[in-house]
């Protein structure tokens, strides 16, 4: 095992001094970014001390909104992989661990690897792995066993994926780890493609629930881009988005705290006027009182006579 990790840092530190491994392989760029820009030895054993007690509790506080969300998602993704030996992990942007999920069985073990809240997964303390490269670059990563970039990590394959808050912006990953050295490439694919989709999961529940007095809009959404996401108010104004409704719809912070009306965000045809929205409730009330026009009329506040010369009005009849 030694001469195994050995040949690996060999390996690790002949592909950086190479000059153009970097640009052909997103692996080797990362190689280089923790050796050269971190300063890291491949063949270092030592991690960094891990996060505990108040510092920690602290940690998942400021995080309680995302971990509130996560919750139910991590349980059921990790109800799906436990079985098969792997752990469910859940990182701060910074690479730090959250939440962790695994066997009892198993829970020596990855904790010995150093996959247990507190313990910092970054790049800068790791080298190339799946948190923290996943964090870095923003995008689903896989990196497996001698992908790594330090050698006491080459026992470890990961499957991750970044998750973003109800603004856009990066909040987390989500990691499903595996020591099976029986858990090839097929799958390894598999369990990433899990992962991404808990991950877009865990963004719907954040958005969702920071707009829990809003009305959620789903948009058409383009593969691989997540969920589009649109808050709308009681005035159907646009009051949030998510990262792939704000790419989509071409939205950013400014433009939501100058809410602009669902119809022109979405390009949706002719502006609403005043008869219209005359229209729409009187539709509405008709329907809440199964089409009788003196319930809905009473619902409404208004007189019968009123009722039926607001619906003449607005070119309706009984039957509408």
């Amino acid at each position: 095992m030694t001469g195994s990790r050995e040949n690996h840092s060999d390996h690790v530190l002949a592909t950086v001094q190479s000059g153009s491994a970097a640009a052909t392989s997103s692996v080797a760029a990362s190689w280089c970014r923790s050796a050269l820009h971190h300063g890291l030895d491949p063949s270092a054993n030592h991690r960094r001390e891990r996060i505990g007690g108040f510092d920690l509790s602290r940690l998942r506080e400021t995080n309680d909104e995302l971990l509130a969300a996560a919750a139910p998602v991590l349980d059921l993704l990790y109800g799906s992989v436990g079985r098969t030996g792997c752990a469910v992990v859940l990182s701060d942007t910074r690479g730090v661990i959250l939440e962790a999920r695994s066997q009892i069985g198993d829970h020596d073990l990855f904790d010995a690897i150093g996959l247990t809240p507190g313990a910092e997964w970054s790049e800068a303390a790791e080298g190339t792995n799946g948190i923290g490269t996943c964090l870095v670059e923003s995008r689903p990563v896989t990196i497996l066993r001698t992908e790594h970039f330090a050698s006491r990590n080459v026992g470890v394959s990961c499957m991750d994926a970044p998750v973003f808050d109800p603004d856009g912006q990066l909040v987390a990953a989500l990691d499903v780890s595996t020591c099976r050295a029986d858990h090839g490439e097929a799958m390894a694919a598999m369990i990433a493609a899990l992962v991404q989709d808990a991950a877009r999961q865990i963004e719907r529940d954040f958005f969702c629930r920071r707009f829990a007095d809003a009305r959620i809009v789903y948009a058409p959404e383009a593969p691989g881009r997540g969920s589009a996401l649109l808050a709308v108010d009681r005035d159907d104004l646009v009051i949030g988005a998510t990262r792939a409704a704000r790419s989509q719809f071409q939205l950013d912070t400014a433009a939501l705290r100058n809410p602009r009306p669902l119809a022109d965000v979405m390009g949706t045809g002719e502006k609403a006027g005043f008869e219209d929205g005359e229209r729409a409730i009187l539709r509405q009330a008709l329907a809440r009182s199964n089409g009788n026009v003196a319930a809905a009329a009473r619902l409404l506040g208004i007189g019968r006579a009123t009722m039926y010369r607001r619906m003449e009005r607005a070119g309706m009849s009984e039957l509408h």
